[in-house]
């Protein structure tokens, strides 16, 4: 049995000053994370071209300190903290390199990354009765004594639990407050999951199965002949307003860099596209709620799909003598933007934790053949599948939206899967927020614990790691 993190995400409506301050804010704890990588990049390159500091590395520590100069005084005018929780952030980075979670830390840019880290030094939910009702709810105070903020409004649509961290991050113009909280409640793994459905008979077990076909024409397809789709007055003003952006874009091709009128076309454009990631995120939590809270499924079953490997662009071809030939880019970008707005990787991903929270199994079967494959009689045949809608078999006849026969093959798949007692979960790497006891006073201190020379290796490649480098990533993961 095991615990696991719940998240939450609020709006919250800091006012015009206070909205300054937190932009000022954002831009200097990620100049800091900037900075770090800069050094970092330097480093490694001057090694490489320096035979005579071979074998002298730089510590990947969170100093920070000797970035505030004479050029940077603007760095003295937000707390300590959220300078020094920069520094942690590009360590934690690094710390996901060293466990083969991603690549070394880049640099964010202004337009993509608007966030800012406030461990516990820089915030306070206050608790406040309702005079009237007499219901608690919680006031968020933000700000040290020397750097008050005040108070800011935010929203909470659910309960939620103190967290040791929150971030505050805007997106198209608006403010969000999030952060995790451990749930405290035992669930069982996935193994244990497993365990308890191989007990159940293959037919039981296949009745208590669902299975989830996913495709473009319908991004999710469940075994019990239920489809989730986006509705049709979404995908139309979806429509309209991609094309009011493509608008926008060429308006803002014409306005001058730097200026006002350009930031105010960037912000119109973000708003606009903003709509349709709200939606396929709404739609894919609404989905995933739906297929696992069907009382009769222990168990979700999915293709594996590579969607990342799937949408990438066509690959340019040449003939014999060397000249370009079509290679249906056209098509091909067609089909990628529709299966990434069909949300596929979040319907997944939002089944996976609500299916453990609820106590039930949610994997992963192959996906070769699933569309050719008769749910009834297990026959395999590419003429199988008459059009893009319809199954029909060509040995016993069986005849089923194509979709749906699709959906209970997965599901099937699953089932024999599971009965084979061959299903492990995949190993799923964690990165901790700090070390155990690990202690960050709010001082500006020139090395702050955690100091660890190591070898940075070159590129984004798995690094030489040396004994002292395999021990200092081994303590910072999970």
């Amino acid at each position: 049995m095991s615990s696991m993190q719940i998240g939450f995400r609020f709006r919250c409506y800091p006012t015009a000053q206070q909205e300054q301050t937190l932009l000022r804010w954002v831009g200097c704890q990620r100049f800091i994370y900037n900075a770090k990588v800069g050094e970092d990049r330097y480093f490694r390159t001057f090694a490489r071209k320096s035979l005579q500091h071979a074998g002298q590395f730089a510590p990947i520590d969170q100093q920070y300190s000797h970035f505030i100069t004479e050029s940077t005084p603007w760095l003295r005018e937000v707390p300590s903290v959220v300078l020094r929780n920069a520094a942690t952030r590009w360590k934690q980075a690094y710390s996901r390199y060293f466990s083969k979670l991603g690549g070394r830390p880049t640099i964010k840019k202004r337009d993509r990354s608007s966030s800012v880290w406030l461990t516990s030094e820089l915030f306070q939910f206050v608790p406040h009765a309702d005079a009237a009702t007499g219901e608690i709810t919680h006031r968020l105070f933000v700000g040290t004594k020397k750097f008050p903020l005040g108070e800011i409004c935010f929203v909470a649509h659910r309960g939620f639990k103190i967290p040791a961290s929150i971030t505050l991050s805007i997106k198209a113009g608006r403010w969000f407050v999030s952060g995790t909280h451990d749930d405290a409640t035992a669930q069982p793994t996935f193994e244990e999951t497993a365990d308890w459905l191989q007990t159940f008979g293959r037919d039981e077990l296949m009745a208590r199965t669902l299975g989830v076909d996913r495709g473009v024409a319908i991004p999710a397809m469940a075994s019990n002949g239920v489809p989730f789709d986006i509705s049709d007055v979404q995908k139309a003003r979806i429509a309209k307003k991609q094309a009011a952006a493509k608008r926008w874009q060429r308006k803002l091709s014409r306005r001058a860099k730097g200026s006002a009128n350009r930031e105010k076309a960037k912000r119109r454009i973000d708003r606009l596209r903003q709509y349709a990631r709200d939606v396929r995120r709404d739609f894919a939590h609404k989905a995933s709620h739906a297929i696992v809270s069907d009382p009769r499924a222990a168990m979700i079953v999915f293709e594996d799909l590579g969607v990342q490997r799937m949408t990438r662009r066509a690959r340019p071809k040449q003939d014999a003598s060397g000249r370009w030939m079509r290679n249906n880019a056209a098509a091909k970008s067609g089909l990628n933007a529709g299966i990434l707005a069909s949300s596929w990787g979040r319907i997944k991903q939002f089944s996976v934790y609500k299916a453990l929270r609820a106590g039930k199994l949610c994997l992963d079967v192959p996906a070769h053949h699933t569309s050719q494959e008769c749910a009834a009689c297990g026959h395999t045949h590419p003429e199988n599948r008459t059009t893009q809608a319809l199954f029909l078999c060509q040995r016993c006849g069986h005849q089923d939206n194509a979709d749906a026969n699709a959906s209970k093959v997965i599901a099937r798949r699953g089932v024999d899967l599971v009965r084979s007692g061959q299903y492990r979960d995949k190993d799923r790497k964690r990165t901790m927020r700090f070390r155990p006891k690990q202690q960050l006073g709010p001082e500006r201190s020139e090395v702050t614990p955690g100091e660890s020379p190591v070898s940075h290796g070159t590129g984004n490649g798995a690094a030489l790691l040396t004994q002292n480098q395999e021990t200092h990533a081994t303590t910072l993961c999970v």
